[in-house]
């Protein structure tokens, strides 16, 4: 089972180095390239004035989110939430940036940009040329984003995982057969669907022509003479 996580930020800026902070935090699970309806959002204090450029992008104000959790207190269940799965993210270079820089003014250890999948990066190479934003996509694939009046982590996340099973080539991409009931022991004794193959039916399906049917066909052919494909 291949578990991948599809993830966005909502922050005050463009630069944690700069003074600014993440407010939000949305993730979507896959597995197998399916969402499991497992979530796991979160919105977060920066502990700092929200620019009102910020603010006209995903509308939380300072208001709002002074009651809510420092990063350094949801931190650690973000971590574990994530695991060690790959992370989906359109334009994965900003998020990572703050959410690394995040991680280690709390002392915790940093996400290696290779686990990052950058649908931006795989939108550009797919559709040259063409508009790659999330909204560009949307109508591309024909994805409903119409609740999407303004940037949400969790909503964009959802809508980022569909953008993302459209850009490897749609829901199930290798028609099921890495998984579920296409699964075999492997040589571990464990169910893996990487070693599935196609093997030989341990006993030939039963013929489905009757007696009668087999003898017009006979007649039929005879009937051709010498020349008919079938003799040949």
């Amino acid at each position: 089972m291949m578990r991948e996580i599809v993830l966005d930020t909502e922050t005050t800026g463009l630069d944690p180095f700069e003074g600014h902070r993440i407010v939000e935090i949305g993730a979507v699970e896959l597995y197998n390239h399916m969402p499991t309806g497992r979530t796991w959002h979160q919105y977060v204090n920066p502990a700092r004035d929200m620019p009102p450029e910020a603010f006209a992008v995903h509308g939380l104000g300072e208001e709002f989110l002074r009651d809510k959790p420092l990063f350094a207190e949801i931190g650690p269940k973000f971590l574990e939430f994530i695991g060690d799965a790959p992370l989906v993210i359109h334009n994965a270079a900003f998020d990572m940036k703050f959410l690394n820089a995040e991680l280690g003014w709390c002392d915790l250890s940093p996400l290696p940009m290779s686990r990052a999948i950058d649908t931006l990066i795989m939108a550009r190479q797919k559709y040259p040329g063409a508009p790659a934003s999330l909204d560009a996509l949307c109508r591309r694939f024909g994805i409903d984003n119409t609740a999407r009046t303004l940037h949400g982590a969790l909503l964009d996340s959802e809508i980022l995982a569909e953008v993302y099973l459209e850009l490897i080539g749609g829901r199930q991409p290798d028609f099921a057969l890495s998984a579920g009931q296409g699964t075999k022991q492997g040589k571990s004794g464990g169910n893996s669907a990487e070693n599935w193959r196609p093997t030989p039916r341990p006993r030939p399906l039963a013929p489905r022509l009757t007696e009668a049917e087999r003898a017009a066909h006979e007649e039929f052919v005879a009937a051709m003479g010498e020349g008919a494909i079938w003799r040949r």
